[in-house]
């Protein structure tokens, strides 16, 4: 590795990442958050590596990871190969196909955020429904790891910041893949609600189901609620809100939710193409949203997403 090139993310060569496989059988994902050198992580503030980076003596290491879930009713002709981002693809019963990324770094902007970014463009066409088309049944499914914590410990520190999440994906959240433990409640809460739809039923002590908002893994925390992923532009503007949702919530623990609200104001504003009244609706739901995890609390402009 030539150190003033930095990381160079490559394929594998495997043919078995650049086919389709049965369900639960694609190849297992690499950790590609490590092995960056200094000019990866150049011009960042000391603060930023400091918070989200780790250095051992000769590489760097992101303290965060995020992975993602491609979900697709078809998936391109001839867009079916080995990709940098994904580690395969194989068959889903609820949307028709999925790709799976890598165990990627999750960074603060720069020089090794852009690399990410890089590969992402590089899998447009299996990203991006012009080529290959999704539709609602289809979700985007986002895992994020914090280097020493637990699924549960990760839960705990970012809870009373997720406000924001159940905003954006507001419409899923009555779904039957996603609808459990909408407050992000622990295991074993007695308080946390019953909800059923369709046959689907889930009591107030089955919360260990998977069909929840976000599910609790052993060392990660999968976000079950976001909607699918239509465009390289939205998968990046969802990188770079975790980023600073898991940065705020690791790094600030004590920081007040209003501080979070105007660092990912922009990152809104972007998801929605400038559209100043479109963002302001977001930010304000997402504070009722906040209130409903912390206490249960339903304010009348959320009630219609809690049903």
């Amino acid at each position: 590795m030539n150190t003033q090139i930095g990381v160079v993310y490559k394929k594998t060569g495997q043919t078995s990442r650049g086919s389709v496989s049965d369900y639960h059988r694609k190849p297992s994902p690499l950790k590609l958050n490590k092995s960056a050198y200094k000019v990866d992580v150049s011009g960042l503030k000391a603060i930023e590596q400091r918070g989200a980076i780790k250095f051992d003596g000769n590489e760097y290491e992101s303290k965060f990871t995020i992975g993602v879930e491609v979900e697709k009713n078809l998936l391109n002709r001839g867009a079916v190969k080995e990709y940098e981002l994904f580690c395969g693809f194989e068959r889903d019963g609820s949307c028709g196909y999925e790709a799976v990324s890598h165990i990627l770094p999750l960074l603060p902007s720069g020089k090794w955020r852009t690399k990410v970014f890089d590969m992402m463009h590089k899998a447009e066409r299996i990203i991006d429904d012009r080529f290959s088309p999704s539709d609602k049944r289809c979700g985007g499914h986002i895992t994020i790891g914090v280097e020493g914590l637990s699924g549960d410990e990760i839960r705990k520190a970012m809870r009373q910041n997720l406000g924001i999440v159940l905003s954006l994906f507001r419409k899923r959240l009555n779904t039957k893949y996603c609808g459990s433990n909408r407050r992000f409640q622990e295991y074993g809460d007695t308080k946390i609600n019953s909800w059923s739809e369709e046959g689907y039923s889930y009591s107030r002590n089955e919360i260990h189901c998977k069909y929840q908002t976000a599910l609790v893994k052993h060392d990660c925390y999968e976000f079950r609620v976001p909607s699918r992923f239509e465009s390289v532009k939205q998968m990046m503007r969802r990188y770079e809100l975790f980023y600073e949702v898991v940065n705020f919530s690791i790094n600030k623990p004590k920081g007040t939710h209003e501080s979070l609200l105007k660092i990912i104001k922009p990152i809104v504003l972007s998801m929605y193409n400038g559209d100043v009244n479109k963002c302001e609706e977001i930010i304000n739901l997402s504070r009722h949203f906040r209130k409903f995890i912390l206490d249960g609390s339903i304010h009348q402009d959320i009630a219609e997403f809690l049903q």
